[in-house]
């Protein structure tokens, strides 16, 4: 994915024009932010992503013991937190919240892409870790529930493993899709559409995310994940990314030009 180098204004209209610079999205890092700055928007982004996730869960524990509106409202949660957590930090860091999204990129990155060095993926994973534990924690304090008390919620199906491979495919091929056609404005609204929607249709609820996986193992509550069952989710994770950025490879292949070289 791409970022957009912003466009300096003449000097005479320097005080006068507004920045109308395209912003960059998820996936696209910022130039010339710092990396401290990066660091700090995936760890606080992450955060808040996985309070949502835990706390409206709790929320809706406590609310009805109706399953199907304890899911409504923790999708519904999420879908509306995410897209504004992406609106707010996408401009900063790119908004990955996912290392899985860090990793597609740094690949597509050092096969000649746009994206982050391996210096920023060995920065933004860990923030995303220590920010999807501290999330959860953070939930937990919310509710005054046990502050870290490891999930009993196995999550180990054979059928549960491919929703999480189906989701976290069609989340990348989602968020290169949106960058290979130049709609990375549109992924506010995109992503946490997807996300919301990809809590119904998959076996697995969706958690698409090696970091928010790792943070929900800390908590025993409705969108906890028992800690056994952490490895074979990012396991599958994995292999979804890497199964989403062979989709966009095919999908939105790039033409030629008759010199034989890639059109722009």
């Amino acid at each position: 994915m791409t970022a957009t180098e912003p466009v300096a204004a003449p000097e005479a209209e320097s005080d006068i024009v507004a920045d109308t610079s395209p912003q960059p999205a998820p996936g696209a890092t910022p130039p010339r932010t710092p990396l401290i700055a990066r660091a700090a928007a995936e760890l606080v982004g992450t955060a808040a992503l996985v309070a949502i996730v835990v706390g409206s869960g709790i929320q809706a524990t406590e609310l009805t013991d109706d399953v199907a509106l304890q899911l409504l409202a923790n999708s519904t949660a999420t879908v509306f937190g995410l897209g504004v957590l992406i609106a707010l930090l996408g401009p900063v860091s790119g908004a990955h919240f996912n290392p899985a999204v860090t990793l597609a990129e740094w690949w597509t990155a050092r096969r000649g892409g746009a994206g982050v060095n391996a210096r920023e993926l060995a920065v933004y994973v860990p923030s995303q870790i220590v920010g999807a534990i501290a999330g959860a924690i953070l939930a937990d304090a919310m509710f005054g529930e046990p502050l870290v008390k490891w999930s009993q919620h196995d999550r180990s199906v054979g059928n549960l493993l491919l929703g999480e491979v189906v989701a976290t495919a069609g989340l990348i091929l989602l968020i290169f899709g949106l960058a290979r056609t130049d709609r990375l404005r549109f992924a506010p609204v995109a992503v946490a559409s997807y996300i919301g929607a990809a809590y119904w249709f998959t076996s697995s609820t969706s958690f698409a995310n090696p970091a928010v996986t790792i943070g929900r193992a800390f908590t025993d509550t409705f969108a906890g994940i028992a800690p056994a069952s952490v490895p074979g989710f990012i396991a599958m994770q994995l292999i979804g990314a890497a199964v989403g950025l062979a989709l966009v490879a095919v999908i939105f292949m790039r033409g030629k030009t008759g010199s034989g070289t890639p059109a722009a």
